[in-house]
């Protein structure tokens, strides 16, 4: 079984001649395996094509992929066009579960959503065709889904959606906040939800002057307040603080006592601690996808981490996510590189005092702390982007500096825009530790201007580590990047800081990956909006559970070395904070 895809955003036919179809065999002996589509696009003939592989090498542009498929996967749920991607199983929702979906953007999450809400009818593989769910509740018959589906083909069931993309919400309602929920307040919980989310300043606000992580509490809300017979997550996390992540989680755990919850989330802590059962999503973005049974959440993201699924028997990644307890058991020995001296920096109704410290040379230093407490602000000065109104940093000291925001400017390509900063650029160090980890080699040729959010902040990634400095600032580097991306910028980050002798100071709420990258914290305490303390740097377990104090949760870790939260309540979250110990009580 093979499938061929065109990756429409990639091809450039009229710059390459299109070599892919002058060197293919099959086309040179006279047959049309491959033809040109209205656009002047290549399209590949499936049937015909023998997989020689030759398109695919000789495409400049990466944009041909053809992949032999295992025969298993003979009954796909939906396809989008002649080369197209598809999409094989579904997620089954379970009444008083949450259940998880977890994979890498383009691997058909957001699709799955889209059927099990009934505002994307799957057309079973045949394209060709119109689908009709007589033939689809046919598919079924026999499973899980099959009860589910026919309530949705009989328009019986409701359903409430959290989208992906908040940045449409101004874009489709006018008004006020409290306009917008009025309106979704169907259980009469609204009220709670405001609390809980701390919407309360916020509700006389016209919705068009919100913030993103205002935008995401906002759409979790007014999701949450319908009333439905079932609820579809898509992202909860992004933009958001670790704080306001536990929130949102408490309210949505609390949901699920009584209507089932399918979620979508990248944040491996936050699902880990809201997931009753695991999906895991497997194949190639923008090629194929493949849904799994479900899994207990802990199993499911321990074969997620170990890139091997043991029931499918599909190793779907050649390496291992590994959390090392050397880093927490001692600190290494290193040279200092920077001492950062005490600073106060003043704003109109809020002040940020940092204690000192100093950052050494060789290491990655986590930075923790809710937000609009001052850790962007702390970041700045160190850039010399503000200046403080006590303290000076009096050393020299070359910073690359990765903002929070990006903003893409220009028409230049992201192979010029590297360049530009660059000399290092064709060297093999470069090729397979900064473009090959961050997945930049397939976009080189793409305006930065055209970019997703994602892509933005991979090319934001590798320009701040391009550059030749002794100390790399990277604010929330993992923002935007799907959960396949962020297990692997840890090495990136901590290789590039062990290769250049410099130091890395890294701003996330993913606790995951501040874990997996840190070896030493500097925690952001004090109320936000009004004034911000940076404490440390500590080592990690003082920081940490300094840290883990303030939020109110615990971590352990399982017989893998995964970190994983304690559910709130549960023995070894009371035991835990009975002993003053909130992070990693080894599970035996």
């Amino acid at each position: 079984m093979r499938i061929a895809v065109i990756h429409r955003k990639r091809c450039h036919s009229k710059k390459c001649g299109l070599e892919c179809i002058q060197y293919c065999p099959r086309v040179r002996s006279g047959d049309e395996t491959v033809v040109i589509d209205e656009k002047g696009i290549a399209v590949i003939s499936e049937e015909l094509c023998v997989g020689c592989g030759i398109c695919v090498k000789k495409c400049p542009f990466e944009a041909i992929d053809v992949i032999s498929l295992p025969e298993q996967l003979q009954y796909p749920t939906h396809r989008y066009g002649a080369n197209g991607f598809v999409l094989y199983g579904l997620p089954v929702p379970v009444e008083g579960k949450v259940s998880g979906i977890l994979g890498a953007n383009g691997i058909g999450k957001s699709t799955c959503i889209q059927i099990l809400s009934g505002s994307l009818l799957p057309n079973l593989g045949d394209f060709t065709h119109q689908a009709n769910w007589k033939d689809i509740i046919k598919r079924y018959v026999g499973t899980e889904l099959f009860e589910y589906l026919q309530r949705v083909a009989d328009g019986k069931i409701r359903v409430a959606v959290k989208p992906q993309y908040i940045d449409y919400i101004p874009k489709m309602f006018s008004g006020s906040v409290a306009s917008l929920l009025r309106k979704t307040d169907e259980r009469g919980k609204l009220d709670a939800y405001v609390e809980g989310l701390s919407l309360g300043p916020l509700l006389d606000r016209p919705i068009d002057t919100l913030s993103g992580g205002e935008l995401q509490r906002l759409a979790i809300a007014a999701c949450l307040a319908r009333a439905a017979d079932f609820y579809f997550l898509d992202e909860i996390t992004p933009f958001l603080d670790i704080y306001q992540r536990m929130r949102a989680a408490y309210l949505i755990r609390d949901l699920a006592q009584n209507r089932p919850v399918v979620i979508v989330e990248h944040d491996l802590a936050i699902l880990d601690m809201l997931a009753d059962t695991v999906h895991i999503a497997y194949g190639q973005p923008a090629v194929f996808g493949v849904i799994t049974q479900p899994k207990g959440a802990r199993v499911g993201i321990n074969e997620y981490l170990s890139g091997y699924l043991t029931e499918e028997n599909v190793r779907f990644r050649d390496y291992p996510v590994i959390f090392e307890r050397r880093l927490h058991g001692g600190e290494e020995v290193r040279n200092e590189l920077l001492s950062i001296p005490p600073m106060t920096k003043q704003y109109p109704g809020f002040t940020l005092s940092v204690r000192g410290g100093e950052i050494r040379a060789g290491e990655v230093l986590g930075v923790v702390g809710p937000n609009g407490i001052g850790k962007t602000t702390f970041a700045r000065l160190l850039a010399g982007e503000e200046n403080p109104e006590e303290g000076k940093m009096e050393q020299e000291v070359r910073i690359s500096y990765k903002p929070q925001y990006l903003k893409a400017v220009g028409e230049d390509t992201v192979e010029m825009a590297l360049r530009s900063v660059t000399t290092r650029f064709d060297g093999a160090h470069y090729q397979n530790e900064i473009l090959e980890p961050l997945g930049l080699r397939t976009i080189l040729s793409s305006s930065v201007s055209s970019l997703s959010g994602g892509e933005l902040q991979r090319v934001g990634i590798a320009l701040c580590l391009s550059r030749d400095a002794d100390l790399y600032i990277l604010d929330e580097p993992s923002a935007h990047l799907d959960v396949e991306q962020r297990v692997k910028l840890p090495r990136v980050i901590k290789n590039h800081a062990e290769l250049k002798g410099a130091g890395v100071l890294v701003i996330d709420h993913d606790i995951y990956a501040i874990d997996m990258i840190s070896e030493r914290l500097i925690v952001f305490e004090g109320e936000p909006g009004v004034y911000g303390e940076a404490h440390g740097p500590f080592p990690m377990h003082e920081g940490m559970n300094r840290f883990l104090r303030e939020l109110g949760v615990t971590f352990r870790r399982d017989k893998s070395g995964r970190p994983r939260i304690n559910k709130p309540g549960s023995f070894l979250d009371r035991d835990q904070k009975s002993n003053g110990e909130y992070y990693y009580a080894v599970e035996e």
